[in-house]
């Protein structure tokens, strides 16, 4: 199991945000894609911050009571983004997620350009999958 790679269990098709996009924008594309979240970028694809449900949920219900849009993702996106790179341990990975509770991370390369991002579920679908065919591994 130390072989597995976050490169071997990330997902390549992720929905990035822009800072400047309206939150209510940004909740419609999480609900319609079905995601917990997904990584703010910028024209470069550069990681910039991370925008979630539950940082939208407190703007749509407002937006909703009082028919006001003004805020944007930059208003709500957490800039302090834990982050992983393509080669770490997914093993590793595992137990710093039991502990710090992300439940995805953008995966970057080495000038901060995500290229994926990897979840709870894809880790667990990898492992198990390697427990079920050994001889795939």
């Amino acid at each position: 199991m130390e072989s597995i790679r976050v490169a071997d269990c990330m997902s390549h098709q992720f929905v990035s945000f822009s800072s400047d996009m309206s939150v209510v924008e940004a909740a419609t594309e999480l609900v319609k894609n079905e995601l917990l979240g997904g990584p703010v970028t910028d024209s470069l694809g550069r990681l910039c911050g991370w925008v979630s449900e539950q940082d939208c949920l407190a703007v749509v219900t407002q937006d909703i009571y009082y028919s006001e849009r003004v805020a944007t993702v930059a208003d709500i996106m957490r800039a302090d983004v834990l982050t992983v790179k393509a080669q770490d341990s997914v093993v590793d990975l595992a137990t710093q997620m039991q502990q710090l509770k992300p439940k995805i991370y953008p995966v970057v390369d080495g000038v901060n350009k995500v290229v994926g991002v990897i979840s709870r579920r894809l880790i667990l679908r990898e492992m198990c999958e390697r427990i079920a065919h050994p001889e795939h591994a």
